[in-house]
């Protein structure tokens, strides 16, 4: 394929680079970049309007028809396209089944909540998910996708959640990242503030005398639906400004973890939203 050079040495600055970033969050978060790693969310990553750096591939994922259509569509967004050996790969790759794709892309740059709800559209009252210290890349990631699946206005990490960009939440999100409006690194007082400014109310999960469960609350309305961190749930700062909501369960089991309960609470809002 034209314009697609090849890299062999593991000396190389652009591999030592994209070793750097997948190896070392804190290098990757210095140079504002992250990894997206197989074909599937690759070509995802090509269809959005986020900016790739760059590619590299295998010369099997180019023999396949995806990775080859997949390749031309980067060349022709003129992203540059590079060749390497299985074993480069593999010294680079962060998954156990690598397929031989990976693009370097560019991190987001921070928005506030305020720039989030002005890029908000439709007449439908905002429905914002918010992470409290969540701290499992596969929950985190769990979540923002079923986030994008019921159309969530957006989703807000607050300060202490774990880095969005971290190579198992982007894969965990299945493409949803690419899709769904996001703020990062919020603290308690800036979402409390926003959300008495644009009257918005706050619901957090919680199982306590003041809950009521997610089918008795009001869904319908603008909210933002707080979920906790998995061992400690909420902080006591945000708990004490929402109303609380519970899951109610009817077998043995205490609780569910962040990611099923966030989805049952979602599914609820979209149906009380759209089917009721």
């Amino acid at each position: 394929m034209k314009n697609i050079q090849s890299i062999t040495s593991a000396a190389n600055p652009l591999i030592r680079l994209t070793h750097a970033i997948v190896h070392t969050q804190r290098r990757a978060a210095k140079e504002g970049l992250f990894i997206v790693e197989g074909l599937r969310i690759a070509e995802m990553a090509a269809a959005s309007d986020w900016k790739i750096c760059h590619a590299l591939v295998t010369e099997q994922a180019l023999r396949g028809e995806r990775g080859h259509v997949l390749a031309d569509s980067l060349l022709e967004r003129d992203v540059p396209v590079y060749l390497v050996t299985e074993k480069l790969f593999s010294m680079l790759s962060d998954t156990d089944s690598p397929q031989g794709v990976l693009l370097v892309m560019e991190r987001k740059q921070r928005i506030s909540l305020d720039e989030m709800h002005a890029g908000t559209y439709g007449d439908e009252p905002p429905l914002y998910i918010a992470l409290d210290r969540v701290q499992d890349p596969g929950n985190v990631g769990t979540i923002l996708r079923t986030a994008d699946a019921i159309g969530a206005t957006g989703v807000i990490l607050l300060h202490g959640s774990v880095d969005i960009y971290s190579g198992k939440v982007v894969r965990a999100t299945m493409g949803a990242l690419f899709h769904v409006p996001l703020a990062v690194h919020v603290v308690a007082e800036e979402l409390m503030r926003f959300a008495q400014e644009k009257g918005i109310d706050l619901l957090a999960t919680a199982c306590d005398a003041e809950a009521r469960t997610h089918f008795e609350a009001d869904l319908r309305r603008p909210v933002v639906i707080v979920f906790g961190n998995e061992a400690n749930g909420v902080s006591e700062e945000l708990l004490c400004a929402s109303e609380h909501i519970y899951i109610p369960m009817r077998g043995h089991a205490e609780s569910l973890n962040v990611s099923a309960a966030a989805t049952a609470v979602m599914y609820e809002a979209l149906r009380r939203r759209i089917y009721s």
